[in-house]
């Protein structure tokens, strides 16, 4: 009997990281789980202990997205630290970031595409797409790597920040986030700038708003902006 116990024991400890590695990565996982409302669930990014609260747009025709970032209406202050892009902050229901180490640990363990929606303040609304999208570790500074331009009205503003490390006041490219007042994959500085200071429409001097470059230029800020992300087969 007592051989028999120094057996079982041993396969009932093995048994926890099974349920571990069911719980939900992304809103794929939150959709195949039983859910297709859009609405703020809770996953576990690849190597997280604990549950992140995200944005799951379930949209239509299969297609659930990951928000990892969203701009609205200048209810949440973006110009922050290196810490708190790198952990996430805001309001899920409203204006946030994920955090940088989420999307991290979420897009290097499967592939992701991202898409880029935006509105101005006349309710023009259009995308970029990339097919390809994934994030470096803190190691590396968190640099970007996009490819595939999908073309959706929007322009490419995204690519210049391209293989490029990600920046804020305290860690800053090129005194960018600093002179912006934002945070970004920075290249001297940006063309795209969803985190920048959230202002209303026409007439803001050059950059210092909230900008997709491509679209309306540098001297409009954007009413609204949202990065999202979807995993695609390889």
């Amino acid at each position: 009997m007592i051989g028999l116990m120094t057996v079982v024991l041993p396969l009932l400890v093995q048994s926890s990281p099974i349920k571990e590695n069911s719980l939900p990565l992304d809103c794929d996982d939150i959709f195949n789980n039983g859910s297709n409302s859009s609405g703020v669930y809770a996953i576990y990014p690849a190597g997280s202990k604990r549950p992140v609260n995200v944005y799951c747009d379930m949209g239509c025709n299969d297609k659930r997205w990951t928000v990892i970032q969203r701009r609205m209406d200048g209810s949440v202050n973006f110009y922050r630290a290196w810490d708190a892009y790198k952990n996430g902050f805001g309001d899920m229901n409203g204006e946030y970031w994920l955090g940088l180490e989420n999307i991290y640990q979420i897009t290097w363990s499967q592939r992701y595409m991202l898409r880029v929606e935006m509105e101005d303040f006349d309710g023009g609304r259009v995308n970029a797409g990339y097919a390809l999208f994934y994030i470096d570790s803190e190691l590396q500074k968190y640099r970007l790597h996009i490819s595939g331009y999908i073309d959706g009205g929007a322009g490419d503003s995204l690519i210049n920040s391209n293989e490029k490390e990600f920046g804020t006041f305290d860690k800053d490219i090129n005194n960018c986030a600093k002179t912006y007042e934002g945070a970004f994959w920075f290249n001297n500085c940006f063309q795209a700038h969803p985190n920048g200071v959230y202002k209303w429409g026409s007439g803001v001097a050059a950059y210092t708003g909230v900008h997709w470059y491509h679209w309306k230029g540098c001297y409009y800020s954007l009413k609204s902006i949202a990065m999202k992300i979807r995993r695609v087969s390889l």
